[in-house]
């Protein structure tokens, strides 16, 4: 066999790509950085520029193209060509500086991205799974280069953040979750599959626009979308059957029926439901340790009744279910106003799982009456209804309690029910805040607040890490109670002094593999792991992590 073929971990020759191919291969590439010995094996020699880099001036390079970028979304653009480029490098220089990045790869950019998606479209990421391929998807699924693929996030573009239905521009989402699962918990990239099943759109203007990468059809119906999905669901056990589906912005009435119908047959998780719903946790008990209040004791409004706000409201019944509540009595504490006012049971138009909190109360479509009947200390918005905390809605949680906790969770920015800068503005510096995208520090009556982002990223990159490690069996929501407490441990006197309500981004890796151990620690301890147990968890995870080192 020749140098330019390898033996893969299953005896199968797979040819190495030679001379420019080569460094066409993003997972192989290093630029600059190859070395002269290794430009002669490969054929590279003359294709370089003489002078060999380290991966350090390499990064500063890459930073130096960045600083010259004039918004936030080219430098997107030009990050995921770095990935496409050199996906070490790439790595190396988004984990060198993870608070900075994130916006940029994730929220709020993202959201811009996807709205452009098909025009600043230059390769393909991922995969595209249409309906047009029902009855030969495992087929489909096999042309992936990777074998060991252990997670799949797969949207269908239907809720894409507060976007709405943007059908194949989403994908710009699974992309972007599965580049934290690495950025932010060193999960290695080459298990990570993003794909976008295209079900059509019904959003009229991507239809018409000649750009658009997507079917140009509207969705199917229910049952024909549950036959699909099974198909899909069923063809990943086949091709990759260590792969855990990470659900990711489908419909809000879709999200809630697939988890429901694959959560107990398969790994499986809805990052949307249960990763919000998560980190909304985590921050709810640093909110409560710094105003020493236990969470059953709690009353919590939200404002939006969809797939978020339903995952969010059962994560914290279920948290009030371990500390002694029954499920009636932790339900009754929590209540919901949705675009057509309070849930309450007069109401014909709720789903089965809005109607749970469908408690007796006087009918009423004013937020700031509602709070005033109900007296809720937690108020949390997930309505996409950017400026519905107005300055009454946080004067009245403010004359209820001494410190309101105000959670803003709607994004990009301009969703936000509420800003920082509003929040501790109205309130006169009493709110306890946090919301979906990170806002600036704000400063009132001489004191500064550094307003929490509750932001999904906190939850899922660890939950991934510690389901790498341990294979679960199931993902259930006890896990992402256990990632929450993990989360809210991290926030020290000193941050909660600030009002900070989660760890630092700066240190988001340290952050989320400790979040991970406590994680896999509860999967070994209720029997969920298929793996041996190590005797030193945090050690074992280590090992076990992504470098970005040539």
């Amino acid at each position: 066999m020749t140098e330019r073929a390898k033996i893969t971990a299953k005896t199968k020759p797979v040819e190495v790509p030679h001379g420019a191919a080569f460094l066409g291969d993003p997972t192989r590439n290093k630029g600059t950085a190859f070395t002269l010995e290794e430009r002669r094996l490969h054929g590279l020699e003359g294709l370089l520029p003489y002078s060999v880099d380290s991966i350090e001036h390499q990064v500063e390079r890459v930073l130096g193209h960045l600083e010259a970028k004039p918004t936030d979304l080219e430098r997107y653009i030009y990050l995921i060509g770095l990935e496409e480029r050199n996906e070490t490098l790439f790595y190396r220089t988004v984990m060198s500086d993870p608070a900075r990045f994130i916006p940029i790869l994730y929220d709020p950019t993202v959201a811009y991205a996807c709205l452009t998606f098909g025009h600043i479209y230059r390769r393909a990421r991922g995969m595209y799974i249409s309906r047009d391929m029902k009855g030969r998807i495992a087929e489909v699924l096999r042309n992936w280069p990777q074998r060991d693929v252990r997670f799949i996030c797969v949207s269908t573009g239907g809720r894409i953040l507060g976007l709405g239905d943007i059908g194949a521009n989403g994908m710009g989402i699974p992309i972007g979750k599965l580049q934290l699962y690495t950025a932010c918990a060193a999960v290695p990239p080459t298990t990570l599959l993003p794909v976008l099943l295209d079900i059509g759109t019904t959003n009229d203007a991507l239809r018409a626009d000649p750009l658009y990468l997507g079917m140009r059809e509207k969705p199917p119906s229910d049952q024909e979308l549950n036959e699909l999905t099974d198909e899909f669901v069923d063809a990943v056990q086949t091709v990759f059957p260590d792969c855990c589906i990470h659900f990711e912005d489908w419909k809000g009435t879709d999200a809630i029926r697939m988890l429901k119908r694959y959560r107990d047959k398969v790994l499986c998780y809805n990052d949307d439901i249960q990763g919000t719903a998560s980190v909304s946790l985590a921050g709810l008990i640093t909110a409560l340790q710094i105003v020493d209040a236990p969470l059953t004791e709690q009353r919590i409004l939200f404002l939006g009744a969809g797939s978020a706000g339903i995952g969010i409201a059962g994560l914290i019944a279920a948290a009030m279910q371990q500390k002694g509540l029954s499920p009636d009595e932790a339900r009754s504490r929590i209540s919901m106003f949705d675009i057509n006012g309070l849930i309450e049971p007069s109401r014909s138009d709720l789903s089965d799982a809005q109607k749970l909190y469908a408690h007796k109360a006087a009918p009423s479509k004013d937020l700031v009456q509602t709070i005033e009947a109900f007296k809720p200390t937690i108020l949390i918005g997930v309505s996409t209804k950017g400026g519905a905390f107005t300055q009454k809605v946080v004067e009245a949680m403010s004359r209820i309690n001494e410190r309101p906790i105000i959670f803003a969770l709607s994004n990009p920015t301009e969703k936000a029910e509420c800003s920082a800068e509003q929040a501790y503005t109205w309130s006169k510096g009493k709110a306890l805040y946090a919301a979906g995208v990170q806002f600036p520090d704000v400063t009132v009556n001489g004191k500064t607040y550094h307003p929490g982002q509750a932001n999904n990223f906190y939850i899922f990159p660890a939950v991934g890490l510690a389901t790498y490690v341990a294979r679960p069996k199931r993902l259930t929501d006890a896990c992402f109670i256990a990632a929450a407490q993990a989360c809210a441990d991290q926030v020290g006197p000193e941050l909660r002094a600030k009002g900070m309500l989660y760890p630092s981004q700066a240190d988001i890796l340290e952050s989320e593999v400790t979040t991970a151990a406590r994680v896999a620690e509860f999967m070994f301890d209720h029997g969920l792991a298929q793996v041996e147990r190590p005797r030193d968890i945090r050690a074992w995870i280590e090992e076990q992590l992504y470098k970005p080192e040539y």
